[in-house]
This record gives structure tokens, sequence and C-alpha cells, in this order.
């Protein structure tokens, strides 16, 4: 195990390196090629997701707790720009929209983390420790190269955990996904932590999906923290949900220590962006709209509302 290995300083992520889904809800199709004018498009509405991030950050967000995850393709100046502004960045490593992880950019990828530089190299994983062993297995084969290089180049490892539920497992609940999330998902959390550690794979930062039961944090971070982990940090995503369940996950998580903030992204910028896109808004309204939301999690994290 790595002697600096974790994150415990407060961390609210605006993330926004989505690629897949939001050339889908900016565009309307997900797998075509874009054109220069659209690729010009999307990196636009990145652009003004980030004015929504300085601003917040302006009108009292800490900046040494704000942080962006952007990806390469839609945000290479903005990464450059964050960097020489001294905010935290994040960058996104993984092919998007593939069920099995893999390399944005193959065996170059350590090429692309030092054009950048960021504070954390970001992955984004969907494992279920009771779905397909091999699947499961090649999976942390490539996820081992990516920690051994970061630990290896200081890099903090940051890694984003989804969990698609088995048939199986739907079966159990009656196919009722909310059961799934409250009966299921947590100690399938657990099991698949011990996995990823049990392959020496350590991230500095787990980010999990929400959870309605403080409890079930408590007995995640444990997992995440034990055996001499102990400043493992966790950083709760918001899964594009409504603003309504982001705050009960939020304020589930926020007195659990160990869980240092967040990592939301469509629930903050997705409303906004839609309704500039449809000329509801103009932009600076878009860009307001987003500080705005980005700050009312940073409060409800924070304070006890």
């Amino acid at each position: 195990m790595h002697n600096n290995l974790g994150y415990t300083k407060p961390l609210f992520i605006l993330a926004f390196d989505h690629r897949s889904s939001f050339i889908k809800n900016m565009l309307g199709s997900e797998n075509k090629e874009l054109n220069q004018d659209e690729s010009e498009k999307i990196i636009k509405l990145k652009q003004m997701i980030y004015e929504g991030f300085k601003q917040a950050v302006l009108n009292g967000l800490p900046k040494e707790q704000a942080a962006i995850l952007v990806d390469e393709q839609f945000g290479d100046n903005i990464l450059h720009t964050a960097k020489s502004n001294g905010f935290i960045t994040a960058l996104t490593c993984e092919k998007s929209g593939q069920e099995e992880f893999d390399f944005e950019y193959g065996s170059e990828f350590s090429s692309h983390i030092e054009k950048y530089k960021p504070v954390f190299v970001k992955v984004l994983v969907r494992f279920n420790p009771e779905a397909n062993p091999k699947l499961n297995i090649r999976q942390l084969e490539k996820l081992k190269i990516l920690n051994d290089y970061c630990h290896n180049n200081s890099y903090k490892f940051l890694v984003e955990t989804l969990l698609p539920p088995t048939k199986s497992q739907m079966n159990n609940v009656g196919q009722d996904k909310t059961r799934y999330d409250q009966e299921i998902r947590p100690g399938l959390v657990i099991k698949m932590i011990a996995e990823f550690q049990n392959n020496r794979i350590e991230p500095d930062i787990w980010k999990i999906e929400g959870m309605a039961d403080s409890e079930n944090y408590r007995k995640v971070v444990n997992q995440a923290r034990n055996n001499g982990r102990d400043n493992v940090g966790m950083v709760i995503l918001g899964r594009g949900e409504d603003a309504k369940q982001v705050e009960r996950w939020l304020a589930a998580a926020k007195d659990i220590n160990g869980v240092v903030g967040f990592a939301i992204g469509r629930t903050i910028f997705m409303e906004p962006l839609i309704n500039y896109n449809n000329d509801k808004i103009n932009r600076e309204q878009a860009i307001g709209e987003i500080a705005k939301n980005y700050m009312h999690f940073y409060n409800i994290f924070t304070k006890n509302l």
C-alpha cells in the first residue's frame, strides 16, 4: 500500500466529463460522428459550465474545496485554463458509454495525463461483484495498470463505480430499482471495494452512488478505510437524479467521517443548459443558474439546512 494514500480535505466536484449522454441531450443523438460545428457547440456549452463553476467560487464556495472534472475531447482549454488559475482539476480517462471499462486513448493514456497534469485522474467503471466474473477480471486488470501509474507518478486516483443490477438481483426485489438501491446495492458496494483491495487497486477517493441511510455510508467507509487505509476518502455522485433525491443522499452522508464531499454534474447543469439550448434563457442566466445549483448542493452538504 502507498504511504500517502487517500484524500481527507473537503472536495466538491462539478462533474462535466459526460460525452455520449451530453451529446444526446444537447444534439439529440449520441452515436453519430460530430462535425466541427457540433463539436464547437459542445465545447462552448462546457465552457458555460466552467463559467458557472468560477462564479460559484466568486460567490463564496471555497476555491481550495472546489474542483472540476472534465474530459479532454471537449474540455481541453478548460483543463489548461483551470490549472493555470489554481483550480483543482480532475481528468477522465475512460471511453464514454462503454459497458466494459477501457482507456479513452488506449496504451497512450499516460501522455494524455501528462499533458494536463491534473490533481486527480478519474475513471468510471461499471462493476457488480456478482455479475460476469470474466468481465470483472478484465476490468480489474486494466484498472491495476492505471492504479500503478497514478501512485507511481503522484496523481490522486479517483474511481467512480456504478453497480448495474443483475437479472437475478432485480428478480429478488420484484423489479423495483428503488428497492435494489436500498436493500441490495449497499452490500454489493462493500463486496466490490473488498475485491478491488484484494487485487491491489487502491483509489485515493471512491466516487459512489448515493444512499439514503447514513449507516450504509458508515459501513462502506469502514471497508474503504480498513487495514491502514485511514485517509481514503469518498464522494457522493448525483447519477443525474432530481435535486430532491440528491439532497436526501447528501443529507445522509454529510456527517459521516470519510465522506469528504460530492461529485455532481447533470443535476447541476443539465436543466440550465437545456433551457439555454431552447432559447428560454440567455447565456448569463444559464451560467448563473449553474453557479446557484452548485452552491446549493455545497450548502446542503456543509450547513444544517
